[in-house]
């Protein structure tokens, strides 16, 4: 059995067409996960934050009355 160059070609150009429509779309699924997971950073960080802010808060009004007394 003899294969053709033009017939390589041909079964090159459909498996490369095959792949590249079978990949479509996985750049936007990408995209969402790491904006998911920068979401949830974001909202752990502001967690932090806020506790964070409360605890100095506490602090620092507890260190202002005794300084007054």
């Amino acid at each position: 059995m003899r294969i053709t160059n033009r017939t390589l070609q041909t079964v090159i150009r459909n498996a490369m067409r095959s792949r590249a429509q079978g990949d479509r779309g996985e750049g936007v699924i990408s995209a969402a996960i790491a904006i998911l997971i920068m979401a949830f950073l974001g909202a752990a960080m502001w967690i932090g934050f806020n506790q964070m802010w409360k605890t100095t808060q506490t602090t620092t009004n507890t260190k202002i009355s005794q300084i007054g007394k």
